[in-house]
């Protein structure tokens, strides 16, 4: 194939965004797609095959666009937009829209999405009373979730966030955790606690559980609630027991919304077949009102090597499907 050179003007912001910290952004895209990226005057200049300079053409303007919202640009979202850009080689695929949704409450810039799941999950999130993101960790479920509720709360569309999840991981009971309710749920939440403070930063959200506006409480300690004019974030819910989850969700009152994050292929409960998960997906989703965002392994966005740990074993558990699924008659 010829190889030829192509210009992308870009404004100092997005084009240090795309260069990197010591040009490592710039020496991902060249390693991927055998392209020489240079940087004349306010711009990048691509060379390479047309369809290695296509490529790595929407990674930049993926990267720029992102960078023009205010968002802090990570390797993790380098490598993002490489793997989206090498696996929807035509364009407009697989890319998330330069208009997307973008949060205004990071501490370090704009939060706006980094793969189209994850651009459709936050318009869920704005359209629907109740949203399910389900799928494998490393996803941005459960961050996106509190970065929007954290918005809500900073606007006044909502009086409180509530955090809740069911504390069943280390098989430890709560009543022989030391302290009071707070620090035994703690431990639990960690993950809602540092991406709020992340978010938010730790003095505001020390500031705002202070007030109440942030509340956190296992599932047990929201029967006979109504939670109106909230956010609710019901996390780690594939080990919610079908009843415990029946009743979290009955909890929305006037003005709340809801978001229900977890990963089923993770459930810890005794049996996992009661988990209340995969059943409120199958009979919610039609639902009016119900939005549900399937994130998959491509959509990983911690660490390249969890995308390769999460394929490894989604290969596995396909290779055992047919008989669990006859265990399971509810699948």
């Amino acid at each position: 194939m010829a190889r030829e050179s192509e210009f992308l003007a870009l404004g100092d912001s997005a084009l240090r965004a795309v260069i990197g910290p010591s040009s490592r952004h710039l020496a991902l895209i060249e390693d991927r797609f055998k392209v020489l990226v240079e940087t004349p005057g306010g711009g990048v200049s691509i060379n390479g095959s047309a369809r290695d300079r296509a490529q790595a053409k929407r990674v930049i303007e993926t990267l720029a666009d992102r960078a023009e919202t205010g968002a802090e640009i990570t390797e993790a979202d380098v490598r993002t937009a490489l793997g989206a850009a090498a696996s929807q080689p035509r364009a407009g695929q697989g890319s998330v829209a330069p208009d997307a949704v973008a949060l205004p409450v990071g501490r370090r810039g704009a939060i706006a999405p980094k793969t189209a799941a994850q651009a459709n999950y936050l318009s869920l999130l704005s359209r629907c009373e109740l949203t399910f993101g389900v799928g494998p960790a490393g996803t941005g479920k459960t961050f996106l979730a509190a970065a929007y509720g954290a918005s809500l709360l900073r606007r006044g569309q909502v009086d409180r966030l509530v955090i809740t999840r069911p504390a069943v991981e280390a098989g430890e009971k709560l009543g022989f955790l030391p302290g009071d309710l707070n620090e035994k749920v703690d431990p639990y939440l960690a993950p809602i606690w540092e991406a709020l403070n992340d978010i938010l930063g730790p003095d505001d959200v020390r500031r705002r559980r202070d007030k109440g506006e942030i509340e956190a409480a296992p599932i047990a300690f929201m029967r006979g609630r109504t939670l109106a004019h909230a956010f609710i974030i019901v996390d780690e819910a594939q080990n919610t027991s079908r009843l415990q989850m029946k009743m979290v969700l009955t909890r929305l009152g006037e003005g709340a919304r809801m978001v229900v994050t977890g990963d089923p292929s993770q459930v810890d409960l005794l049996n996992p077949r009661d988990s209340g998960l995969k059943h409120a997906l199958r009979i919610l989703e039609n639902v009016k009102g119900v939005g549900v965002q399937r994130f998959e392994a491509q959509d990983v966005v911690r660490h390249a090597m969890v995308e390769r740990i999460v394929r490894a074993y989604d290969a596995d558990a396909a290779s055992r499907r047919p008989a669990a699924d006859l265990e399971d008659p509810d699948s």
